[in-house]
């Protein structure tokens, strides 16, 4: 995929996206939120900061997560602690509406209604489904709820109808944000091509705003396999083979294989570009081009990203969402997960691997993060965990959902700037003359910060602890917590 030019969003790389070199100097629903404009530090480099685009209405935290709303009941303790967060609710027309003109709300209206209740915004994805809004028979039947795959629909003014609905009924309880289909480029949820797809986006993306002149229209989200695709193919044809094979292994150490000859391993640029011409990988790169065409007309407001690889793979995807996003464009990741098919990584393994992928997402400047799925499903189709929850499936609060619940307190009502420096890695989350960092060594070496007065450090989840000697930092992220500049607290450059 080539570079379009003046794409560059500065979500990504202008006043969130700082370096921190230490040494250098509506109805009942709640009243939207802005998050602070970010101030550059004094140890800020790069372009000159000016202020960010505003996160979606009434979300405070960046750290959510989507949930099964048949548990919801064994989730309520845990989902407290992320309130301020965002989750989403993915409707089907054909489900709501099985006999035309005789809708039916009201599993949609509870969830609104809950997701309130918790201090929760909630977004809506709306799909069509197949039934006699769109004609045809379904050909992809998934899970126990019998999902199918989106088709057209026969009549886009009725379509538009529809999606008004939605808007309206939904905006009370403070939902804002749309996204139209879920992941067009897998055929299991969109039986159209590409020009459908964007036909389908134009008509909906006209209702929200006729309906809600507040609300803003995302993506579909396409997949994180299909995203892996196109960082790979944007270097293939920026006439970066090597990097292009080296960025595709980083993000796909545990998919090799997972499916045929989808994702095979790859050792050479012949065979990396052997892998892109299959069909499916065809088909991922055009949704991916004509989802960024959508968001370079801005017919979609938001983008939307789907990552369920290796934190690894995170500094390559900011790379691309650097140069194939349009000034302005927000950037949310609506589902962040594990994908480990058998893995055998302990409890706290992972739970590290979860703060590392969300930490580095947060500071390269997405916006929201919300961890998909929150708990572990033991009757799901694959019959295994391939997808890491952060709870049990009895709700019981695993080593990874106690980091998170400790991410999201510490992003509350703050701004987020990466952290690179002595070689760390890591976020400054900024409240006032409050800093919480969260850093881990990425150099295989621990490194030393020098003590500071009214300095608290802990691993991430843990109460923090007032520190008395210098602070040691390894490969398990730390949470620093102190008053003063970022670069203060990270102390002289070595």
């Amino acid at each position: 995929m080539t570079r379009r030019p003046g794409r560059r969003a500065p979500l990504l790389a202008g006043a969130l996206a700082l370096a921190l070199a230490a040494g250098a100097a509506c109805s009942d629903a709640p009243s939207p939120t802005p998050r602070p404009t970010p101030t550059p530090s004094a140890a800020a480099t790069g372009p000159t900061a000016g202020p960010g685009p505003s996160a979606a209405p009434g979300v405070r935290n960046p750290f959510g997560a989507h949930w099964d709303w048949s548990r919801h009941e064994s989730f309520v303790p845990y989902l407290k602690q992320l309130s301020g967060s965002a989750t989403y609710h993915e409707l089907s027309w054909c489900d709501i509406e099985k006999n035309q003109g005789s809708p039916d709300f009201s599993a949609v209206d509870r969830i609104a209604r809950e997701s309130r209740d918790l201090g929760i915004t909630l977004h809506l994805k709306i799909r069509t489904g197949v039934c006699w809004a769109t004609g045809g028979t379904a050909r992809h039947i998934r899970g126990q709820a019998n999902k199918t795959e989106s088709a057209m629909p026969r009549d886009l003014a009725v379509y538009q109808g529809f999606v008004r609905d939605v808007v309206r009924r939904y905006a009370p309880y403070g939902v804002r944000e749309y996204a139209i289909e879920n992941e067009v480029n897998a055929p299991q949820y969109w039986a159209g091509s590409p020009a459908d797809y964007r036909r389908l986006v134009t008509s909906a993306a006209e209702a929200v705003r006729s309906a809600d002149p507040q609300a803003r229209v995302v993506d579909s989200g396409i997949s994180s396999v299909a995203y892996g695709m196109g960082i790979a193919d944007r270097l293939v044809r920026a006439g970066r083979p090597d990097e292009a094979v080296a960025a595709y292994r980083a993000y796909f150490p545990r998919r090799v294989g997972t499916r045929g000859r989808q994702i095979p391993a790859v050792d050479r640029p012949e065979q990396l570009r052997a892998a892109l011409a299959t069909e499916q990988n065809a088909r991922n790169l055009a949704f991916l081009a004509v989802t960024e065409e959508l968001l370079d007309e801005r017919v979609v407001d938001v983008r939307q990203l789907h990552f369920y690889e290796h934190f690894a793979g995170v500094p390559a995807l900011l790379d691309y969402l650097r140069e194939q996003t349009p000034a302005g464009v927000p950037v949310q990741a609506w589902e962040v997960g594990q994908f480990w098919r058998d893995g055998d990584g302990d409890a706290a393994s992972r739970a590290d691997e979860m703060v590392k992928a969300v930490v580095q997402l947060v500071a390269g400047g997405v916006e929201q993060v919300l961890w998909l799925p929150l708990a572990y499903n033991p009757g799901n189709r694959q019959g295994s965990e391939v997808r890491y929850g952060l709870l049990d499936p009895d709700g019981t609060v695993r080593p990874a959902g106690v980091k998170l619940a400790g991410l999201a307190l510490a992003a509350q009502d703050a701004t987020a700037e990466p952290v690179t420096a002595k070689g760390l890695t890591g976020v400054a989350f900024r409240r006032g003359e409050l800093t919480v960092l969260v850093l881990w060594s990425g150099s295989g070496r621990t490194v030393s910060l020098p003590a500071a007065p009214g300095l608290d450090s802990s691993p991430v989840g843990a109460e923090p602890r007032r520190v008395a000697g210098t602070v040691t930092i390894g490969a398990e992220p730390v949470l620093i917590r102190s008053t003063g500049d970022p670069a203060a607290i990270l102390g002289p450059a070595r």
